[in-house]
């Protein structure tokens, strides 16, 4: 029966039309095409996962699918449109589809989502959302060069892209500065590379955004570091937390195991043209001095499609393993907060925190990841430790600090003062035990120290390059500079270190504008007021962690 109800059709035979045409080319243009039976998304069993030649030893039970699925449910019918017309492949609708499907099904296996990266109109928003003052590639190409023909440029990446006929190009290594004089290798890729690694970002992140878990906050829409900073804080001052394994991962974007990743993937992917880009772009290598390097593992910084790769990767190495083990493992409460690759573990007893640390290690070890011995530590930290500190001045942990398994401990964060516990840093904040007037236990979040002498350290050298604009111009960018300052580290109860930060600003805006001349005209009184000109006064901008997460 052709066109009954939930049931696919079958080979479709074309049906020779009417023909009123007088001439032979005209009843050549009027044929149809047939179609062939349409395909179910593919599911993934024992049979499957031994032809890709998946090794099962790579990821534990937590990470695998089951062998045997359970039918995927059918979707709602869509809503009517009103006679207008559907909305196009990679357009918000498409992806709604897809996540809703994937939301629905958790073992569903995505075998048709290759037209969704291609298609013209998504490839469109993905080059609007890209950065105009962006730095360019290997090319040299930038975000207006290729804008003067974008309709037509668009046109012929979706084209390449359908016929497979893309090639992903190196990406341009460069380096910025760290804190303590190192240096963070970052790839730069082409403009064509990042509007195609944005569109595979949007329909990938839309499968598996139902899968990632509540205590992953990095690069993911909805999340945000202060949502990560505010869950730790009303986690460690509600649960039992009375031990914090502060973690690093060592080298972690340059380490990625590439057959790992790609197992990962096609946990929930099974369209070959997406894990052929995918591996396209694992493969392209790095353009350094006029030289190309091979990369057998790990994925450039810079990417857009390198945070959502990387969370896939911890997904299944950390996130579900750590989910798994305190509900069967741990003795008492448990809080995990990750935010891309730095995540801090909350424990109540040190026994159990000994013992993560020591069964994480051989985990990360299965995946090519290591911990970094002199960042990795277990802390006293919490209620009971800031109660019971003063007890343990005149012993071994008078520094606050403990080690487990073979971390070796360390106050490279903030060494402890006599009878206070420990501090750990997290996304830019030194977080202390405090209390408030009424002796409430409170998380105490300041700016790193360290980060802020880097920070005006970089500013003075740039003012030292700009000392010759106007104060106006000055005015305008250190303007801008304050307000991102006070935008991300305007949070509760760290209102001193802003208006120091804004003290120091001026102070050394204050020696650029003297050293323009031997004169030294700009006092103080003057200064001042070019300040309050300028320079607004730092205010907190983000609520109560406890208003967040009421």
């Amino acid at each position: 029966m052709m066109n009954e109800r939930e049931k696919s059709d079958g080979a479709v035979v074309p049906m020779k039309p009417v023909n009123n045409a007088k001439d032979f080319w005209s009843f050549v243009a009027e044929l149809a095409e047939g179609r062939a039976p349409a395909k179910e998304n593919e599911r993934d069993t024992n049979d499957d996962r031994e032809e890709r030649g998946a090794a099962p030893a790579l990821a534990d039970q937590a990470s695998q699918p089951q062998e045997t699925q359970r039918p995927c449910k059918k979707l709602p019918p869509c809503a009517p449109m009103g006679g207008k017309a559907m909305p196009k492949a990679g357009c918000p609708k498409a992806l709604d589809r897809i996540r809703q499907a994937a939301l629905i099904d958790k073992k569903l296996r995505f075998t048709n989502l290759f037209h969704h990266v291609y298609a013209v109109d998504h490839l469109r928003a993905a080059y609007f959302e890209l950065k105009k003052q962006a730095a360019p590639g290997i090319d040299g190409q930038t975000w207006s060069d290729y804008g003067q023909e974008l309709e037509s440029n668009l046109q012929n990446l979706s084209y390449r892209l359908a016929r497979g006929t893309y090639h992903a190009p190196p990406v341009k290594r460069v380096y910025i500065p760290k804190p303590g004089g190192r240096q963070r290798p970052i790839g730069i890729p082409t403009l064509e590379d990042k509007i195609v690694q944005r569109a595979a970002t949007a329909v990938l992140g839309a499968v598996y955004e139902a899968d990632f878990k509540g205590f992953s906050y990095g690069f993911r829409p909805g999340k945000s570091a202060h949502l990560a900073l505010d869950a730790l804080a009303v986690a460690i001052q509600t649960k039992k937390v009375n031990f914090v394994l502060d973690a690093d991962i060592r080298s972690f974007f340059d380490t990625l195991d590439h057959q790992c990743l790609m197992q990962f993937v096609e946990h929930r992917i099974a369209d070959r043209r997406v894990l052929r880009l995918l591996r396209k772009w694992l493969n392209a290598g790095v353009m350094e001095a006029g030289r190309r390097i091979e990369q057998e593992e790990g994925v450039p910084q810079g990417g857009s499609i390198s945070p959502l790769l990387a969370n896939l990767y911890l997904h299944y190495a950390l996130d579900l393993w750590a989910d798994q083990w305190r509900k069967r493992h741990a003795a008492g409460d448990c809080v995990i907060v990750r935010y891309a690759d730095d995540f801090v573990i909350g424990l109540e007893h040190e026994a159990d925190a000994k013992k993560f640390l020591a069964e994480l290690r051989e985990r990360f070890h299965k995946f090519n990841l290591e911990l970094h011995d002199e960042k990795t530590r277990i802390i006293p930290f919490g209620r009971q430790a800031r109660s019971k500190s003063g007890k343990r001045e005149d012993g071994d942990n008078q520094g606050g600090s403990s080690s487990g398994g073979d971390a070796t401990a360390s106050t490279a964060d903030t060494p402890a003062r006599p009878g206070k516990p420990s501090t750990f840093n997290f996304l830019g904040f030194t977080h202390s035990c405090g209390q408030t007037r009424r002796g409430k236990f409170i998380v105490l979040r300041r700016t790193v120290a360290k980060r802020m002498r880097a920070k005006l350290k970089a500013l003075k050298e740039e003012l030292a390059r700009r000392r010759h604009q106007g104060v106006s111009t000055l005015g305008r960018w250190l303007q801008s500079v304050l307000r991102g300052h006070v935008q991300y580290f305007g949070v509760p109860r760290n209102s001193q270190p802003l208006w120091a930060f804004r003290a120091h600003l001026t102070r050394l805006w204050k020696q650029a504008l003297n050293r323009r001349s031997q004169r030294r005209s700009i006092t103080w009184a003057k200064m001042s007021r070019i300040a309050k000109r300028w320079l607004l006064y730092p205010r907190i901008v983000h609520p109560y962690p406890e208003e967040r997460h009421a």
